[in-house]
């Protein structure tokens, strides 16, 4: 072999190396419901707050918050177990904040640990609630319990960055303008994280572009507020190199 085809060979090595490392690096992920039972809560996302079931939506699989059934605030059945499941040993003052929010039920990816960069998307459809009509993508979410969340709500017509943090809520950034959408059908809400740079759209459209006080690492999810009923359906997570 000559040196030249040796150093083409290297060369070649290299370029596959990188290129599978991009790949692992823009890997996407769809959370499937293949192996949840309908009726029971979901396995592949962990209820933290809140009731959360797997229903049947036109002969499909999805997920379901009823806040109907729920009107007090509560952590959801074995919180414990799921903190556990969620954080290992570091699980008590998870617990102690997700109490602090009770109001906001939230149910976490069970097989996502760490999401920097990339981009979070989900279908819901808005079923009902009284005081509230909202479905939201719960991102960074610490082990002491404190997240970020986007979220739609229909009674206030708007797409908000919402930050919760040591037990405290605080609104971030609302969307460029109001918007309707009818109940009882499928929209699309998606987030993109490229450090410190967020971006949100509902149904094609950006809403948000904001810089976050600090680069996103953490663990994401479902999101809901008090009352509301919602579906929410292909969830799907783009992991990207930062």
């Amino acid at each position: 072999m000559t040196v030249r085809s040796a150093r083409a060979i290297a060369g070649l090595l290299c370029g596959l190396s990188l290129f599978a490392a991009a790949q692992e690096a823009n890997r996407t992920i769809k959370v499937a419901l293949t192996d949840d039972k309908v009726g029971s809560e979901p396995t592949t996302f962990l209820a933290v707050v809140g009731d959360w079931a797997v229903v049947q939506d036109a002969g499909k699989s999805v997920v379901s918050v009823d806040g109907q059934k729920w009107l007090n605030g509560q952590a959801a059945r074995g919180l414990a177990e799921k903190s556990r499941t969620i954080y290992g040993s570091r699980y008590d003052q998870f617990m102690d904040n997700v109490k602090a929010f009770a109001y906001f039920p939230y149910a976490v990816a069970k097989d996502i640990d760490d999401f920097q960069n990339g981009e979070i998307a989900m279908r819901y459809k808005l079923i009902g609630g009284q005081l509230d009509q909202c479905a939201g993508i719960l991102f960074n979410l610490k082990p002491n319990g404190d997240y970020l969340t986007v979220r739609f709500n229909a009674k206030d017509h708007n797409v908000v960055l919402w930050t919760f943090n040591k037990g405290v809520r605080k609104f971030v950034k609302k969307g460029v303008e109001d918007v309707d959408v009818p109940m009882s059908t499928w929209n699309d809400l998606k987030i993109v994280v490229k450090g410190t740079q967020l971006q949100a759209f509902m149904n094609g459209k950006l809403y948000i572009d904001y810089k976050l006080a600090e680069p996103v690492s953490g663990k994401i999810g479902l999101w809901s507020k008090t009352d509301s009923a919602s579906f929410f359906d292909d969830y799907t997570v783009t992991l990207a190199g930062s």
